[in-house]
């Protein structure tokens, strides 16, 4: 006659707790990537609605922001690994694998750092900075035909960056709530939380 085995239910492999996903914090962005970003859009907030046009402040205010543009497309060539283009440049595969993982809300884990789209939109806002100080130079130094089509040129740039700049933060606020993913946060702390789901 044999005897009934009894389990211990205190020893029992908690399946459901070995299966639950776990979570690590990621350093993802660097000090000067995270310095440059926040303090290129101080200056531009600065420029846009605070100086005044024209005047020694505003120039000032526009050149160190082109400055700061230039240092981080320099970054992108030899920074840490998030912060270079060859991490984000959107390539039509990095496109049309990210639009993928979009539409069915997936964690796109390929691109820890800017995803493609993010990266369209940061390459915009450098082209158009980029061009506001090289337009702005121009005026001053008069060493272009006419000012006038430098000042219209200049005037379209800088339009332009009330649709670019309210874009950019619309997206980053909507690409936290798809993703599950503080993004504004992570531009302050330099971490994200990346979530890893054993095999089942």
């Amino acid at each position: 006659m044999t005897q009934n085995s009894t389990i211990n239910p205190m020893h029992e492999p908690d399946i459901s707790l070995s299966n639950a996903p776990k979570t690590r914090q990621v350093r993802v962005w660097d000090i000067l990537v995270r310095v440059t970003h926040w303090t290129v859009a101080a200056g531009i907030t600065a420029n846009l609605l605070f100086t005044e046009e024209g005047s020694e402040l505003h120039q000032y205010v526009g050149y160190t922001v082109v400055g700061l543009v230039v240092v981080r497309l320099l970054w992108g060539f030899v920074g840490t690994r998030y912060a270079r283009f060859s991490d984000f440049f959107p390539t039509p595969a990095r496109i049309k694998h990210h639009l993928s993982d979009l539409s069915i809300r997936r964690t796109d884990e390929q691109h820890l750092g800017h995803n493609p789209l993010a990266a369209i939109m940061m390459f915009a806002l450098w082209t158009v900075i980029i061009g506001l100080g090289i337009s702005g130079y121009l005026m001053e130094a008069k060493i272009f035909g006419s000012k006038d089509i430098l000042e219209e040129i200049h005037g379209i740039l800088a339009n332009s960056l009330y649709l670019l700049v309210p874009l950019h933060i619309i997206s980053a606020i909507a690409m936290s709530y798809w993703e599950r993913q503080n993004l504004i946060k992570s531009m302050i702390t330099g971490n994200k939380t990346v979530t890893t789901r054993r095999p089942q």
